[in-house]
């Protein structure tokens, strides 16, 4: 029997799910968005399309009569309704939110829910919070747990030396909001934009620094079990001067609608993108300190929808949505807890990979 699951939000994310289910024939797919044209163009013949207002209640309950779970590719700020819709409903939740407070409110909905609430499926945070904290099982004592991830253009020709391959307001969340981290042993805030390092990788140059979000509830889960933990965005080499010229100098931080309609009218998407996961974990095993680090980086390459052949996704398109699909897989699978609040972490690094939308990032 197919599985029935409602998306919410047509545009590069939503469509890129749409596919992959559809293509498993596994899943009874609808696709619900505000916009005809997306819609129409992300639900083709994958998907039983549905124009609906997801700020409308009534037709947003409406929508999800009869789903076992909503997947949400949406803005993180619609987030905490949808998730009171699907308490109501009684449709498992899962999400790809970056932003702490909206990951807070679906908790606060988790509490009085007996289904499941699976928030921050993409990348990061998603598969970086299952790399991590497989990593950190594995010492007897942890010292320092540093995460890096970027989705950065393979032929960078502007100033920024970035392509748009994202939301934009979750890009400009991540610059601009406070940052979770551990610094000796105690959960702490550190400022966006800080904390800026250099380091190579198959011979190319990056720079990562501080940006919110990415750790997901890893710090909650490792406080007082790590004395360091951070995550910081990796961007090629002089980016982040840019960035804080925009955001500290030009005032932008407070101005981010102007900020997000200059950067969408300046910097053009690319699907010729590669995303960058290095995760490093130090601490002492069997009496030694000892080092072991997990390095991975995936290109945009051309991905099945089951239909027509196959279309080429985006680099960022493809762990997005292979990371959320493979948590929805999962959780049917009963891998994962079939109620409450589900944490990233609580997804064994095994079971993700041998996952047919897992193994997209192998």
């Amino acid at each position: 029997m197919q599985r029935k699951v409602l998306v919410l939000g047509a545009g590069k994310i939503g469509g890129a799910i749409v596919d992959l289910l559809h293509a498993t024939g596994d899943y009874q797919v609808t696709l619900a968005d505000a916009d005809p044209a997306f819609l129409k163009q992300a639900a083709g013949d994958r998907a039983k399309a549905l124009q609906i207002d997801v700020g409308d209640r009534q037709a947003l309950h409406k929508a999800m009569e009869g789903q076992q779970a909503v997947l949400s590719a949406l803005p993180f700020f619609l987030n905490p309704g949808v998730a009171e819709a699907c308490a109501e409903a009684g449709a498992h939740y899962f999400d790809l939110t970056e932003d702490v407070a909206t990951t807070r409110a679906v908790r606060k909905v988790a509490a009085k829910s007996k289904v499941a609430f699976v928030p921050q499926c993409g990348l990061a945070p998603g598969f970086i919070s299952i790399v991590a904290h497989h990593l950190a099982k594995k010492f007897d004592s942890l010292r320092q747990l540093h995460m890096r991830v970027g989705a950065l253009p393979q032929f960078p020709a502007n100033a920024l030396k970035y392509n748009l391959t994202w939301s934009t307001d979750g890009l400009i969340n991540e610059y601009c909001n406070p940052c979770e981290a551990i610094h000796d042993g105690r959960a702490v805030e550190m400022m966006p934009m800080e904390g800026l390092e250099h380091f190579s990788l198959d011979g190319i140059d990056y720079e990562c620094f501080n940006t919110s979000g990415g750790l997901g509830t890893l710090c909650e889960t490792l406080e007082g079990k790590v004395e360091s933990l951070n995550y910081k965005t990796v961007r090629y080499p002089g980016h982040c001067s840019v960035m804080k010229m925009l955001l500290e100098d030009l005032r932008l931080r407070n101005r981010r609608e102007l900020l997000k309609d200059i950067m969408e009218q300046s910097l053009p998407i690319t699907h010729q993108d590669v995303v960058l996961i290095f995760v490093t974990a130090t601490g002492m095993r069997e009496g030694r300190l000892t080092q072991e680090s997990y390095a991975k980086k995936i290109y945009a390459k051309e991905v099945s929808n089951g239909s027509k052949g196959g279309h080429l996704m985006s680099a960022i398109q493809i762990t997005t949505a292979a990371g959320i699909c493979a948590m929805v897989d999962l959780h049917f699978d009963g891998r994962l807890p079939k109620s409450g609040f589900v944490r990233q972490e609580m997804c064994d690094l095994d079971h993700f990979l041998e996952n047919r939308f897992g193994r997209h990032y192998e």
